[in-house]
Formats: structure tokens, sequence, C-alpha cells
């Protein structure tokens, strides 16, 4: 295992934050990329990958990586600093107010001048083409803020990867994946692996988030010379949402850990026969159809359902209740499907998201589903 440490730019005078990367296996063959906690305050992806990094040990001591392995379990030292009477506030930099998962380099773009003449008819030299492409690319990118050389990092240490997984968490929440329709066949053996009770598709929902960033260049580019050059869809590259934000226990990440070692071992990254596939415990959504249930007016959360539960159209999911006019408002979903995270907040202000149902028909569009 080899560590490798990035300084970011400084912020002030006297400040100096750096970011970790370990790295297991010789480099040869398929590279596998984990992070954990871009949102700081999204915890149990730390513990999973403090007990996957034992396990890769105990791999590459045996000498069964084939390929790279590479671990980030701090993914964001400037959100981790960022506590305010004792309360961790890790998914917006203090600085800028800037989502720290949103707003990462758009390689597609940036490359596509670079290769439109490199490209021919063998799709593994063309791989080899974008790839050295994006290096040169990402080389470039000028940073100005600690941000922003965060971003530039993180991108330098993922984007050539056959698999980026990003490890967060909800609120309250059942473990559930985000990932890019046109990745959805190699996503099937990690969603089955992690037991996922809901997974999210989307292609392209705006923002630029890390995981999109990465899996997104090859579908655009395959799109764009389709019929010209064969470009693979050579990144997936997954959200994986960790339950939820109290879901910090050995026995849950030890489990978790164990379900990466055999997608990984699927892959044939890791050595060893890899468990068979476990029966999937959903089936896929479009991000599109997922709802979000907010709260009518201000007041005290009662939730009728919890995470994991099967909800029909028209049934309601939980009670606002304003007790100075006692009035007691229920919120019906309007979609069926699985309740995949809710707030763990109890007391709504006007307009507050309360939970998230998994519908099965596409209802929403624009930047982010947000309309």
């Amino acid at each position: 295992m080899r560590i490798q440490r990035h300084p970011l730019l400084s912020p002030a005078l006297g400040t100096q934050r750096e970011l970790l990367s370990f790295h297991y296996g010789a480099g040869k063959g398929q590279k596998i990329y984990l992070q954990a906690s871009l949102h700081a305050d999204e915890l149990p992806g730390m513990l999973v990958l403090h007990h996957l990094k034992g396990l890769l040990a105990d791999f590459e001591a045996r000498g069964q990586i084939h390929g790279e392995v590479v671990v980030v379990p701090v993914a964001n030292p400037i959100g981790l600093d960022q506590t305010l009477m004792h309360s961790q506030l890790g998914r917006f930099e203090f600085a800028s107010a800037e989502n720290f998962n949103r707003n990462y380099p758009d390689l597609a773009a940036a490359i596509q001048p670079a290769i439109e003449g490199k490209l021919g008819q063998d799709p593994v030299a063309n791989v080899a083409v974008i790839r050295a492409a994006m290096a040169d690319a990402i080389a470039a990118i000028k940073v100005q803020t600690e941000l922003q050389s965060l971003r530039k990092t993180l991108t330098t240490l993922a984007f050539d990867a056959d698999v980026v997984l990003d490890l967060h968490c909800d609120f309250e929440a059942v473990m559930h994946v985000y990932t890019e329709t046109p990745y959805l066949d190699q996503a099937e053996p990690l969603y089955r692996h992690l037991g996922a009770r809901a997974v999210l598709l989307a292609k392209g929902s705006g923002g630029s988030s890390f995981d999109e960033a990465m899996s997104g260049p090859w579908w655009r580019l395959a799109e764009q010379f389709a019929g010209r050059f064969p470009v693979p869809l050579s990144c997936l590259s997954a959200t994986v949402e960790l339950r939820g934000a109290a879901d910090v226990y050995h026995s849950l990440a030890e489990q978790d850990a164990a379900s990466l070692i055999a997608f990984m071992q699927h892959r044939g990254v890791l050595g060893g026969a890899a468990p068979a596939l476990p029966a999937a415990a959903c089936v896929p959504t479009p991000l599109a159809g997922s709802e979000t249930l907010r709260a009518p007016h201000a007041g005290v959360i009662a939730y009728r359902r919890d995470t994991g539960e099967q909800i029909q159209a028209g049934e309601v999911v939980a009670d606002v209740i304003d007790p100075l006019s006692d009035t007691v408002t229920p919120v019906h979903a309007s979609v069926s499907g699985v309740l995949y995270a809710r707030s763990f907040v109890r007391y709504a202000t006007a307009g507050m998201d309360l939970c998230k149902v998994a519908g099965s028909v596409p209802f929403r569009s624009g930047y982010l589903l947000s309309a």
C-alpha cells in the first residue's frame, strides 16, 4: 500500500490542509476509486473505508489485487473543519456557500477538440486517447481557491478509474444508489451486493456532481461519435447512500465493506471466487420519478410510515401539526414506491423537504430534476 499526500491551496496565512489517498495493487488492470464524506458531515462512509482498507491490505499481502484500488477515506478536509457550536456543517463551503458535490469539470466539453482527429476503430485505443486528453485538460485547470483545488485533486485521482464510488448517506434512509442510466447493467452487481432498496437512474441530472462528472463524459462522447468511432462506457460511477447519518456502526460498516469486496471480485480486480449475486432487493426506477414530500406549513412532524416501507399513491406518510391552532395536516404521497429517505428533523418550516418516495413513472424535469 502506498500513501500519497495532496496539499490543497492554502486559504489563509498559516494554514494548510491536505488530502490523503491510499493505493493498493500494482496498477496493471482495472482501477477502482472509492471516496467517502465528500459531504463532510456524512460519516458512515469513513467507517466503511476504514474496514475496507484492512481487507484490501490482506488481499495485497496475498498478491490478489489484479489492478489498482484507490481509497480516499476523508474526501473533504475543508468541510470536516466546519464545526459551529458542536454541529458539523459539511455540505456547503462556508467561504462560497457552494455545495461540495457540485461544479466538477465538464471533461467531455474540454477534450472534444483535442480528440476529434485522434480516434479510430479500436475501442481500447480510443479509451487511451480519451484518458490522455482528460489528464491534460485537468492539469491545465487553474485553481484560485481551496475548494477549487479540492475539486481538481479529487478529479485527478478518479478520472481514469473504471469504477468510481462516492460514498454518502441521507438523513434517515435505507441503502440506495444513484447512477446514470447507461450504466445500469454495470451497476447491477454493485446494488445487488449492497442490498440497495432503491436504485435511482438519471442521465445528466445537472449540477456537475462528482459521480456524473466522472461517468457522464463517456456516454456523451459515445453518443457524439456514434457511427464513426466506438467509445466504450469506461467509467461506472455511482453515489452510494449508506443509509442514514446516524448509521455509523461497526456491524453495518463491516457488512458494507464485505459487499464492496464482493463487487470488486465480481469485476475481477480482487482474487478469489466472487460470491454469488444476491437477489435484487428492488427494481431500479428513474430519479425523475422520485417524489419529495414537503411540509404544507410549519409544525411538528409525526411520521406514519418508516423508511424502507412500500407506499401507495394517496397514502398518508406524515402529519404536520400546529399545536397553537391544533391544525393537523396529513401529507399524502402521489406516487407508489419505497420510502427511501426522510428528514431526521421533527420540526418543519413551511415547504421543508420531509421524505422521498421512489416512484416508477418519470414526472420531473429540469436542473437537478427539481421541476
